[in-house]
């Protein structure tokens, strides 16, 4: 480093105008009356327009520096010095420049990961010729455009999120644990549209926005799948009217749900208190038995037990209410939830028995099927589905509590084997179902029959014709779908042959 950055921030002797350079490019850094200040970067300097960044990331580029301080106001030159791994920002304003450091004094910028460092320069302005600084003139002019990284929408408070790949269902909890911990997120909307899933998300000001932007944008939620795709929206507020699965203002925790239905991935119409009282414990037991539903939610995650990119941190564990006390059984939630995830435990509550726990392989699994299952209606009844703060399902006394069933070591998991193409064919529920394991000897009349036994109706059916064990068949309702999935999954058509029940994509 030349002796001119080694001495930035302390007083030094006079001389002739100092010159920094980078590549082909220079910089006159000459300031009041000629003089020039050596640089020291941990004493803190007097306000300048000119920011010094330093301990950038090997492979930071240009237009990422640039976005550091662009919620703040514009830019009038930059300088890339990535030898030493430090740059320098010129903004239009004084006041540009003291909002950008008071800001980055409470939460330091981060780049690729890496904290970076930002304060004043002694240099109160820069001059720059030459050909070696043009990627990040280039940048600059990007911006002065209206064009940084081919986004011609200005920085704002509000994001534009859309997810590509999306291979497992996500949650408006799942996107606010992803981008709360770049700072506070105000409102959250989730919607399709153009078959994209998409979100607008309000945070509490433009850098905190930029900085999720900038550390987001282009990863991954799930290993491979599950991909961010992170813009400014041009909008400059968001009008929330209700609380629920699709809406969230966390400003205003009182307002209707609308539909009044429960939230997949936020805490439901049971909250922990309630949930305690129905299991027969005191709050106190309550917090100290377990964890905390807040964890951020990693990238690219480690693969967790059966699904990719489990849920670190998160419960395994389902509260489920709302259930139909004459005709629920821990078997049919098996088969229900299971569609979803491997079902371990499943526990009916003695005291509450249209309330049961469901235990999940991971925390993955569990948001997937409270994402699916959350509103459907089974017997009647419109299912509750929230996160239970428990970790656990206690296993049944000496295998004799009616209510409780062990299903670890079953056979009859989706996803326990590595490689399983089950985690490719997990769909919402729908009126059509795709049946396989069918006998050579059972035939249309045998499958209508058999949901006719348990008073579904169907409606069309059809033998694949390339494999004769496999059909589709649509039923009356979604309501029936969900009741032949908890009632037949699994039936025994023939000594050894199980009929497998999935929902289905297709249609008849």
């Amino acid at each position: 480093m030349d002796s001119a950055l080694r001495d930035e921030c302390s007083t030094g002797s006079k001389r002739g105008p100092d010159v920094l350079h980078s590549g082909g490019a220079t910089v006159s850094t000459r300031e009041n009356g000629g003089e020039s200040k050596k640089f020291k970067v941990d004493v803190e300097c007097a306000p300048s327009r000119v920011l010094h960044i330093r301990k950038l990331p090997e492979h930071a580029t240009e237009a990422e520096v640039v976005t550091l301080a662009l919620p703040f106001g514009r830019i009038t030159n930059v300088l890339m010095l990535k030898g030493k791994s430090q740059a320098f920002l010129e903004m239009a304003t004084l006041d540009a420049a003291i909002a950008a450091v008071s800001f980055y004094k409470a939460a330091a910028p981060v780049l690729r990961g890496q904290p970076v460092y930002l304060q004043y320069s002694t240099y109160q302005e820069l001059h720059t010729d030459g050909s070696g600084n043009q990627k990040a003139q280039a940048a600059l002019s990007a911006l002065n455009s209206g064009d940084l990284s081919g986004n011609s929408i200005p920085p704002s408070a509000i994001l534009r999120i859309i997810v590509d790949n999306l291979l497992y269902p996500i949650s408006l909890e799942v996107l606010h644990q992803l981008f709360s911990k770049y700072g506070t997120v105000l409102k959250v909307i989730i919607f399709n549209k153009n078959n994209q899933f998409q979100s607008l998300m309000q945070f509490a000001d433009a850098a905190v926005a930029m900085q999720a932007k900038m550390m987001l944008d282009g990863q991954n939620i799930y290993n491979g799948c599950c991909t961010l795709r992170v813009g400014f929206s041009k909008l400059t507020t968001l009008n929330i009217k209700f609380n629920n699965d699709k809406s969230r203002d966390f400003t205003c925790p009182d307002l209707p749900s609308g539909d009044g239905q429960g939230m997949p991935g936020i805490p439901g119409p049971l909250s922990s208190s309630k949930e305690a009282s129905l299991l027969g414990l005191p709050m106190s037991s309550m917090a100290s038995s377990v964890g905390s539903l807040g964890v951020r939610l990693p990238l690219n995650t480690a693969v967790g037990a059966g699904l990719p990119g489990s849920l670190t941190g998160v419960s395994p564990v389902l509260l489920v209410s709302n259930l139909s006390v004459e005709m629920i059984t821990p078997q049919k939630l098996f088969n229900l939830f299971g569609m979803y995830g491997d079902v371990h435990r499943v526990k009916i509550l003695f005291n509450k028995k249209d309330t049961a726990l469901i235990q999940t392989a991971d925390g993955n699994q569990a948001q997937i099927a409270m994402s699916h299952l959350n509103g459907q209606k089974l017997y009647g009844k419109v299912l509750r589905v929230s996160a239970s703060r428990f970790p656990s399902v206690q296993a049944p006394r000496d295998g004799s509590e009616e209510l409780t069933r062990d299903y670890t070591t079953s056979s009859l998991h989706r996803f326990s084997r590595p490689g399983t193409r089950g985690v490719h064919h997990i769909y919402p529920p729908s009126a059509t179902l795709h049946l396989a394991n069918i006998p050579q000897n059972i035939t249309e009349d045998d499958i209508t029959q058999l949901f006719e036994t348990i008073n579904c109706t169907v409606k069309a059916f059809k033998f694949f014709a390339s494999d004769r064990r496999m059909a589709l068949v649509q039923l009356g309702s979604l309501e029936e779908s969900l009741q032949a999935m908890a009632e037949l999954h699994n039936v025994e058509l023939a000594p050894q042959r199980l009929l497998r029940i999935s929902f289905s994509k297709s249609v008849i």
